[in-house]
């Protein structure tokens, strides 16, 4: 076969048969370790579950069914009332709005002093800096139990006892946060922010435009956790609220359960109403938390 019969290519150009086959990709093949790996971790995954189906099941259940003989999953009937019914048995809006108000206010605030102290031990130098940052990091290892006496005692003496600024305020300086933030602010090239000096940006302003918009994912998983603590808290707003109007909804959970006979349907019912918030919030900063917790594991230069 001559060249000018050989068969011809888009290009014009004649293809000659080499006789050779485009490689396959290998197939992975399925180890009996991986196979273990997915069984454990189904099995992991199930008895995490668990509480979750039998809460949402309780709660859609006649109150004679919750723990009667024989009962099973699912009730003889589903009551979808029960959650309306929890809802208008205690006044669980106003306990949803407290602690909305309590874990935003208070997520905010550790975020902004977090930020600042974060950058401060990160970048700037000052005497005694890593010394000062030792004794901070110490704080984490007093247990909330020991502090709550000496706490109650100075906001009796504030005058916040049954306030907002006493669910709010006491806890809002944290290690944790500083220490994860300060851990983040080290990754950073520092170059980024010498080009930022030469431009004439100040300190407030590199952190601002400069450091704070590559942190986003360690701020948000800061966010979640302090979000998370503030909401559940139980131990703090027990000792220091004593209305029913500035009980937070861990407060007004434990008021489904009286001397005159615990509603466990409701209760049920209300503690699915009480994880709507943290839910929607891990929902919408999905995207920041897994590139987050993927990022706070660097450590500094």
């Amino acid at each position: 076969m001559t060249a000018e019969t050989l068969p011809r290519g888009p290009a014009g150009l004649a293809e000659v048969d080499t006789g050779r086959r485009p490689a396959r990709t290998p197939r992975r093949r399925t180890t009996p370790r991986a196979v273990l790996s997915q069984v454990l971790l189904t099995a992991v995954l199930v008895l995490f579950l668990m509480p979750f189906v039998w809460m949402i099941a309780s709660a859609l259940k006649p109150p004679a069914e919750v723990f009667g003989s024989g009962a099973g999953l699912i009730g003889s009937e589903i009551r979808w009332s029960n959650f309306a019914e929890a809802w208008s048995y205690l006044p669980f809006g106003r306990f949803m709005l407290n602690g909305l108000f309590v874990a935003v206010t208070g997520t905010v605030v550790v975020c902004v002093t977090s930020v600042l102290s974060a950058y401060a031990f990160a970048r700037l130098r000052f005497r005694f800096r890593d010394r000062l940052f030792l004794v901070y990091l110490g704080t984490l290892m007093v247990p909330q139990e020991v502090t709550v006496v000496p706490m109650f005692i100075l906001m009796q003496q504030f005058g916040w006892v049954d306030s907002y600024a006493a669910l709010i305020l006491p806890w809002a300086f944290t290690a944790f946060g500083t220490f994860l933030l300060r851990q983040f602010f080290l990754s950073i090239p520092s170059e980024l922010e010498e080009a930022a000096t030469i431009d004439g940006a100040g300190k407030l302003r590199i952190l601002l435009q400069v450091v704070v918009p590559i942190a986003k994912p360690a701020v948000a998983v800061l966010a979640a956790f302090t979000f998370i603590n503030y909401w559940n808290s139980f131990l703090w707003p027990l000792i220091i609220v004593n209305s029913r109007e500035m009980a937070t909804v861990p407060l007004g959970l434990n008021l489904f359960l009286s001397q005159n006979g615990n509603q466990w349907h409701l209760l049920m019912a209300a503690s699915a109403i009480s994880m709507l918030p943290t839910v929607v919030m891990v929902v919408l900063l999905q995207r920041h938390l897994v590139r987050g917790i993927a990022l706070s594991g660097l450590g500094g230069r």
